[in-house]
């Protein structure tokens, strides 16, 4: 059975079609079938095509079975854009991330989850206010997203996947909240992303009963109201209200230009006129499709100090995707751009607690 799910999940993470492994590989169509379907168990000629086909050590089939996600749990951004391979690709990423955020967790004492359900609250606005609170951050901006998602127990990792398609996704396994982010964005979408998985994470911790488009909805408005809060908006935008200041504006609260003017229409602060136009000019200056204004990438303080304490004992990240039989490449896919490699010696268990 581990070596069946092990083999969907290279073979995912590769996006190939059991057909096209097969052509890959040498091997028959029905063998991949039985393969896959645990009818039989291969013989050391074909782990060995197969390991060499999808480019994964042998060893990785040879392991006990892998973390299964739970794909109805699982919130996609961008749901409606993504393909079935896609999704796949996403998901066995997922199952590697576990895996490795259990070999961190046997070795680093992380920060434990601090995020409520709230499940039962309907108003995304509510419940962006009602989590600040609970987190006891006022209508300040937030300096840094990913580092207060750590500190409250998230466990964040990177998506290797250079596609529009798939931006950010989030679950809970075993009581614990995990997001995926694509790095390949602007800082500024990834903030945003961030924001809005947290929203899936305290609004929709138990799946999807509401329709994906719904939910997603629901997880723009929460992000829009956590990162932008109402009081601290009508305070601080720089008026009157023109491309300019807006884009100035934009950087205290470290969104896109047009995730303010959004959020500015949504407050009443912009006419329906008054934002269409904005929009127009903004996507004249380059800001649909990116920020010529930017803010500085968000980092992460968990991965950085583990990274740090590994290097401190000598131990590499060639070291780590050995320990665990998986490629160097799909180890660094999951966490690229998300910390850089410092020295640092360390001494027993870390305890990783971000401030």
């Amino acid at each position: 059975m581990s070596i069946a799910a092990r083999l969907m999940i290279a073979r995912k993470r590769r996006r190939l079609t059991a057909k096209a492994l097969a052509e890959k590989s040498g091997l028959q169509a029905d063998t991949i079938s039985r393969l896959e379907n645990s009818l039989r168990r291969p013989d050391d000629g074909t782990l060995q095509k197969l390991a060499t086909a999808l480019d994964y050590p042998e060893s990785f089939f040879l392991k006990d079975a892998c973390p299964s996600v739970d794909t109805g749990a699982v919130s996609f951004r961008s749901f409606s854009k993504m393909s079935a391979r896609e999704r796949d690709a996403a998901e066995a990423a997922g199952a590697i991330g576990l895996e490795l955020g259990a070999w961190v967790e046997e070795r680093f004492s992380l920060p434990e989850p601090n995020l409520p359900d709230m499940t039962l609250q309907n108003d995304p606005e509510t419940a962006a206010f009602n989590l600040r609170q609970h987190w006891s951050l006022g209508e300040r901006p937030i300096g840094n997203l990913l580092n207060l998602l750590e500190v409250n127990g998230v466990r964040v990792f990177s998506l290797s996947e250079n596609t529009a398609s798939v931006n950010a996704f989030s679950f809970w396994q075993d009581n614990k909240p995990y997001v995926f982010l694509n790095n390949f964005k602007t800082a500024e979408s990834s903030i945003f992303d961030s924001a809005h998985e947290l929203g899936h994470l305290v609004m929709h911790k138990h799946g999807d009963p509401k329709g994906g488009r719904l939910i997603e909805k629901e997880a723009n408005q929460f992000a829009s109201a956590f990162l932008m809060p109402e009081r601290d908006v009508r305070a601080a935008v720089i008026r009157p209200v023109n491309v300019e200041t807006l884009v100035r504006s934009k950087m205290r609260w470290r969104v896109s230009a047009m995730a303010l003017a959004y959020r500015l229409h949504y407050l009443g602060i912009l006419s329906e006129w008054q934002y269409k136009s904005t929009c127009i000019e903004l996507g004249k200056r380059g800001y649909r499709s990116g920020e010529p204004i930017g803010v500085d990438r968000e980092t992460s303080s968990v991965w950085k100090k583990v990274l740090a304490t590994l290097w401190g004992e000598r131990i590499t990240k060639n070291d780590v995707a050995r320990d665990l039989s998986i490629p160097l490449d799909e180890l660094e896919g999951l966490i690229w751009n998300l910390a850089s490699e410092e020295k640092a010696p360390s001494r027993g268990k870390p305890n990783l607690m971000v401030v």
